[in-house]
This record gives C-alpha cells, structure tokens and sequence, in this order.
C-alpha cells in the first residue's frame, strides 16, 4: 500500500515528502483540505518548514489526496497513537526495539511478548510498524522494568530477529 500510495506522487520529491510525513506522524487530511491531528489543524507551513518544502507543495498535496478517492479514504481516516517511547527515559520505563529480518513473519509480536511474559514483566506498550508504511519496519516494546540478560538472550535467538536495542 505504501508503494502504491507514494507512486502517486512519483513526478513530486516535494509532495512525496510531505505524504511521508503525513503517514509517519498519522496526520490526517479533513474535508477542506487541512491537516489535522484529531481536531487540531496543523498549519501548513510548519508542515513545509519540516519537510524542506514551500507551503504551497503542501497545499498541492492534500488537494491532491482529496481529489483521489483510494487517497482520501486512507488521509482521511489515518490517525496517530501516543507513544511512551520518549518518556520512557523520564518516567523509568525500558524500550526493547526489534529490527526483524522481514516484518512479513507471522507471530512477531506474540513471540516476543509471550517471552517477556514468562518472565513476569509487564509490558505497558507495544508498536509494530506497518511493513506496508515504512522500509525497515520495527517492533518496540515498553516495560515496566529492565529485561534481565536471560530474556534478552532468548529474544535475540529467535529466527525474525536481525537486532535489538535496548534503552
């Protein structure tokens, strides 16, 4: 979906840039053509200012994406998630990142959850990034407290992974 999404856009570096924003950030596009996050409109030219762009490649773009009815199904209806990620350093929480070999494998999340589990460490969060949005999709995993070298040993040996992070 990604690739067909960004085909679109294939004749504009600009516009491409600012569609992956959209997607990376989960802004959506409303019916007047704002991005909005909820019910907040973000200004286009903070979104230009981001990307390197000028304001009116912004405008191009959701006008774009309004005027392409596969486009404005998925702007329309994309939104974003809160992540602990960041305040895991402030609020004491550790963040496991899983860089699989192909995010295609099924049973990623429930291999690696399902080993920190057997531990007794609860997991206050867990994203998976859409293989369909990203180029090098990515589990992460917010705990409660730091993974003991056993679980990390067990987690590294699993087939899908091809590297952990731990903060």
């Amino acid at each position: 979906m990604f690739d067909e999404i960004m085909a679109k856009f294939a004749d504009s570096p600009g516009q491409r840039a600012v569609v992956r924003l959209l997607l990376e950030r989960g802004f959506s596009v409303n019916a007047d053509g704002r991005v909005v996050s909820g019910g907040i409109e973000i200004p286009n030219t903070g979104l230009a200012r981001e990307v390197g762009v000028d304001r009116r490649v912004v405008d191009a773009t959701t006008d774009a994406i309004l005027d392409d009815p596969e486009l404005e199904r998925v702007f329309r209806n994309i939104s974003a998630i809160p992540s602990l990620m960041d305040l895991a350093p402030v609020l004491g929480l550790t963040v496991l990142t899983i860089h699989p070999n192909t995010a295609e494998v099924p049973g990623i999340v429930a291999a690696v959850t399902t080993a920190i589990a057997e531990h007794d460490i609860s997991i206050r969060q867990t994203i998976s990034e859409d293989p369909e949005f990203t180029d090098e999709p990515k589990l992460y995993v917010v705990t409660d407290e730091p993974l003991p070298g056993e679980l990390v040993t067990d987690i590294q040996t699993l087939e899908f992974v091809r590297k952990l992070e731990l903060e």
